[in-house]
């Protein structure tokens, strides 16, 4: 396991918690748009911190922080997961799991073993063969319909979130919006082009943070837990 990051304190990323969030370097896709794709290949990304350092840290937050988020990179690739949650878990933390999906067999171990209190999964883009494109490898889309089935029949709170970059009209969201419950959240979240932003995207336009104020409206029809993230 290596983290490749820590943001010591987040008041957003953890819904209703003070929290610190966790980057885990190591990814199955290649999302063109991702802000952390340094940290793609977890041969390459640097290390923050050691995880027994990183624990060591988180002790003397006990009563500071309410929970801790773990993000990535790709959280569920890596074999010790389940042994870092147990380890914040038994500090008393709350742990909320950042996620693409990919992984359902992971994510049910996980649930079934009460180490995740919230989780966030990507919906990246409408579940054919668009998935694929905007994810940068290959995508069975029925694995991300299993992953859905995890989280609704687990009865804990989760979120679903899509970045609405280049790749994504309002047609390709109304698609994704036919996918979803209407009980569930669904965060639209605005496109930012950053250095790290792939040749294929860059230079390319997204629907901006107004015409995503407008789409989030129309898609309530369709999933009224739909809305513009911040909002």
């Amino acid at each position: 396991m290596k983290i490749a990051g820590l943001q010591k304190l987040t008041l957003i990323d953890y819904p209703d918690r003070i929290a610190a969030t966790l980057f885990l370097a190591g990814c199955n896709l290649d999302c063109g748009y991702c802000y952390n794709r340094w940290m793609i290949d977890a041969s390459r990304a640097p290390e923050a911190l050691p995880v027994e350092a990183f624990l060591d840290w988180l002790h003397i937050r006990v009563g500071k922080l309410d929970g801790v988020c773990v993000s990535g990179g790709e959280p569920t690739l890596d074999p010790d997961l389940p042994d870092l949650l147990r380890a914040i878990k038994g500090l008393g933390f709350a742990v909320k799991l950042d996620s693409n999906g990919t992984r359902p067999a992971v994510l049910g171990a996980l649930l079934d073993e009460g180490l995740l209190d919230y989780v966030a999964v990507d919906i990246k883009a409408p579940l054919d063969e668009r998935y694929a494109i905007v994810a940068g490898r290959p995508v069975d889309p029925d694995v991300i319909r299993r992953t859905l089935a995890l989280l609704r029949a687990w009865g804990g709170p989760y979120e679903l979130r899509t970045t609405v970059g280049p790749d994504l009209d309002r047609a390709a969201l109304r698609d994704i919006a036919k996918e979803l419950l209407p009980e569930e959240r669904w965060y639209l979240q605005p496109y930012m082009a950053t250095p790290e932003v792939s040749e294929r995207l860059a230079g390319r336009a997204a629907l901006s943070e107004d015409d995503l104020r407008e789409a989030a409206e129309e898609l309530r029809t369709l999933a009224p837990g739909a809305r513009l993230r911040g909002e």
